[in-house]
Parts: structure tokens; C-alpha cells; sequence
């Protein structure tokens, strides 16, 4: 067992909020720099460019999690990853098909990149990304399941789309192993406040630009022996799910 370094929310240039300069070669070169060693991509509702993260991580000794930052249909933000890439493109096909249909307005929302590992740019998502999709708050945990991924609220201490600001409170279904917290200050309040104890917390950046990708700070202690990158993804998606 041996200590991870993490940040598990990151949006690359195909998120319209982030800048153009998130392509997946900067992200995975400068995670190796800060001394990540598990990087998630969760683009808002599509996963379009986990597949150049995956081959730009990889050489730059980062372990890719593929994944997407999901908005349900009451517009709370779930993280949702997946054990390998084919799992989460597959998901990503599925949200296509959810997703409420209006074209992007590049000039108020930002351009939405689709890259390939080298950051040439290889297409644009032409319909906005991140407005509510038709998968209800109840259904997504199910739906990221039937796919062999793990979802989990994102930012609950932000009142922008965080689940407890939405609800007014932590709901007891769908219940969720694993709640994600932006500001690490804010964990043991609100782990007491709203009856947290027991679940895993994990803190990461939500970073829509390079200088907000975390430091080394935040880790998992995994099970890592024999040592492969699938088997230490594997051990920390047993750490979301909840299984000690």
C-alpha cells in the first residue's frame, strides 16, 4: 500500500467554461510537475477528449481516470468516473443522447476543443455542454453503474450546482458512497453538519485553468502490489464505492 496523489475534477478545453490552454497534453504534463499521480478528466456531460488525456498521461507517468462531470435534470453536478476508458466512452455515447439540444454561443460561453493526445485540435462540439441533461438525480447513480463507473455529488460546498444547496440538505436516496468537497477547510463542518461520518471525502480543484490544478496535497493510501496502473485505478475506485 503506498500513498496517491490525486485530483479526480479537472475540465479541459472541450468544457466551454475552461480556458483553451486545458488541453489534455497541459493537463497530464503539469500534473506530473505538481506530483499527481491519479488524474481524472470530467469534461461537463461529454468525455470526447478522455481518449488524448488517457494517451497523454500515460507518457507522462500520470494514471489516466476517465470520466465526465454530469449535470442531472435538476442541475446538480455529479462526478462520474470510470475503470477504463471503453467504459466511459461508452457512457459519454449514452449522455449524447440525454442531453437538451442548444448550439453553442462561442462569443458568451467559450469554445468547446476536441483534441488529440499531441493538442491538435480535431473538432468542436457545436451544442452547449454543460445545461441540465434528462438523467434524474435518482437515476445517474444506476445509470454510471450499468457502465461499471462510480458517480459522486461534486463541489457539495459550493452553492453552484452543489446537491446540498440545490436540496437543502444531503438526500438519503440516491445515497452515494463518496461526496466530493472543493475547499478542504470546509470538510469537517460540513462532514457534521449534514451527517457525512463514514463516507469518503475527496477534495479536488474543479479546475477550469491551469494554475487551479491542485498541488500535491490531497492522496488515497491504495493497494498497489503487484504493481500495474489498472490495478492501482482499481484500488481507488474501491475506495469510492465504499469498500474498506
Amino acid at each position: 500500500m503506498n500513498r496517491y496523489y490525486y485530483d479526480l475534477h479537472i475540465h479541459s478545453c472541450l468544457s466551454p467554461c475552461a480556458e483553451n490552454d486545458m488541453t489534455p497534453c497541459n493537463i497530464a504534463g503539469l500534473a506530473a510537475l505538481n506530483g499527481l499521480n491519479i488524474v481524472a478528466l470530467t469534461d461537463h456531460n461529454s468525455g470526447k477528449n478522455c481518449p488524448a488525456f488517457y494517451k497523454a498521461a500515460k507518457n507522462y507517468g500520470v494514471i489516466p481516470v476517465a470520466g465526465m462531470e454530469l449535470t442531472t435534470a435538476e442541475e446538480v453536478h455529479l462526478v462520474c468516473l470510470f475503470p477504463t476508458l471503453e467504459d466511459a466512452m461508452s457512457f459519454s455515447e449514452e449522455i449524447d443522447k440525454r442531453r437538451i439540444r442548444v448550439k453553442n454561443r462561442k462569443d458568451i460561453f467559450g469554445d468547446q476543443l476536441i483534441m488529440d493526445e499531441e493538442d491538435n485540435v480535431l473538432g468542436e462540439e457545436e451544442d452547449l455542454l454543460p445545461n441540465a441533461t434528462t438523467v434524474s438525480l435518482e437515476e445517474a447513480p444506476s445509470l454510471v453503474e450499468k457502465f461499471q463507473g462510480v458517480c459522486y455529488p461534486a463541489h457539495i460546498d459550493r452553492e453552484a450546482n452543489g446537491i446540498i444547496a440545490i436540496l437543502g440538505e444531503m438526500p438519503k436516496k440516491p445515497e452515494f458512497a463518496t461526496v466530493e468537497i472543493r475547499d478542504r477547510e470546509n470538510t469537517e463542518a460540513y462532514v457534521k453538519e449534514h451527517g457525512l461520518e463514514g463516507k469518503t471525502v475527496v477534495v479536488s480543484s474543479d479546475a477550469h485553468m491551469i494554475e487551479q490544478l491542485r498541488e500535491k496535497e490531497n492522496y488515497f493510501e491504495l493497494e498497489d502490489e503487484p504493481y500495474s496502473g489498472d490495478f492501482v485505478r482499481r484500488s481507488l475506485f474501491n475506495r469510492l464505492r465504499g469498500v474498506k
